[in-house]
This record gives C-alpha cells, sequence and structure tokens, in this order.
C-alpha cells in the first residue's frame, strides 16, 4: 500500500513538473512581465482562486458583498449611501432602478434590485490615461439587491484586482485608487449599517 501511495504521488509531482516546464516554455518571455506585478498579486490572485473554486462562480470570485442589517429598509440603505458618498465629496452619477424597470415591462413584481453609480471624476481621468481599459470599471457601481429570501445586500466589484493584480500602478494613481476603494468600501459598510 505504502508503494502504491509513494508512486502515485511521484506521478502527481511528474504532471506538476510537466506542466511547469510546458508553461515554460510556450510563455516563457511573458513570464519575465511577473516581475513587474505589483507585491499584493500573488495574494489578489489566491483570494480570488479560492473564491472561485468555494462558490464555482466567476462573478462571485470577483465582488465585494456586505450584508444590510436586519431591520433597515430600502430607504434607510439609500439614505445612508448618499449621505455617505456627499460626505467623501464622491459624485452620485446615475441610479438604475432595474427590479422598478422589469416591473414596468412585465406587470410582475420582483425582488429589489437598484444599481447605484458613484464616480470620482478627476481620478477616473487619471485611470483611463494610464489605460484605456480601465474605462469598463467606471463609474463605481453599488448594487443593493433582495436575494431570495428577502434579505439585502450590497455588491460592488473587487478592486483590488484592478489596483493590485497587474503591474505596479505609479505611486500617485495607486494612491487614488486606493482613496476610491475606501471610499466606495465605507459607502457599503455604512449603508448596510445605516450609519450616518
Amino acid at each position: 500500500m505504502f508503494k502504491l501511495i509513494w508512486n502515485l504521488l511521484a506521478l502527481v509531482g511528474l504532471v506538476v513538473v510537466a506542466g511547469l516546464i510546458t508553461v515554460v516554455v510556450q510563455h516563457g518571455e511573458g513570464l519575465g512581465n511577473l516581475r513587474d506585478f505589483d507585491e499584493k498579486a500573488p495574494q489578489v490572485y489566491m483570494d480570488m482562486a479560492k473564491s472561485l473554486l468555494a462558490s464555482g462562480n466567476a462573478a462571485e470570485a470577483t465582488i465585494w458583498k456586505v450584508p444590510v442589517e436586519d431591520g433597515l429598509s430600502v430607504e434607510e440603505v439609500e439614505d445612508t449611501l448618499r449621505f455617505v458618498a456627499n460626505e467623501h465629496n464622491i459624485k452620485n452619477v446615475g441610479e438604475l432602478p432595474l427590479s422598478a424597470q422589469v416591473e414596468a415591462m412585465t406587470g410582475e413584481k420582483q425582488r429589489f434590485l437598484k444599481i447605484y453609480m458613484f464616480c470620482n471624476p478627476l481620478t477616473a481621468a487619471q485611470m483611463v490615461d494610464y489605460s484605456d481599459a480601465f474605462s469598463a470599471y467606471l463609474p463605481c457601481r453599488v448594487s443593493l439587491i433582495e436575494d431570495g429570501d428577502g434579505k439585502l445586500w450590497l455588491y460592488t466589484l473587487n478592486m483590488d484586482m484592478m489596483i493590485h493584480g497587474g503591474k505596479t500602478l505609479p505611486d500617485d494613481l495607486k494612491a487614488e485608487a486606493n482613496t476610491v476603494k475606501d471610499t466606495i468600501l465605507d459607502i457599503m459598510n455604512r449603508g448596510a449599517s445605516g450609519e450616518f
């Protein structure tokens, strides 16, 4: 039995080594770019992989979510989101009342879903100046959604991948992006607790 386990482990090791050799041969030039990646990149991708393996859902692996305290109404959460955004001087650039729109189109009651869009235009311009691809992340969105059990949740994209997932951002841009991240998390956390 011991010999069988030993042979299986040796086989697994051989497969792993062969896989690593294949990756280096096929993507050797690109692997050199890893030296320029942000120091937090490995942890960001490890956390994302853990979430993906646990949930089996790629979208779930790329978001942050916060449960809204029981007893808070949609209106109380909305008021808090807007108040905290204003306190941080981040613009509320739009709201998409998705469930209300679907109800209007179908005539059927929907569980609550509304998307709030926040933006610091100066930071947004810096991000796009660095990479046009960052425009897909703009504006920052926070979703208020009622789950199948009637519980309210707040969702947003996990910004760590954008900030730390690739080459290290220039210091000023990284600082600004982290400020926006902290602001969105404060909006969410205080919105979930109703804390003005």
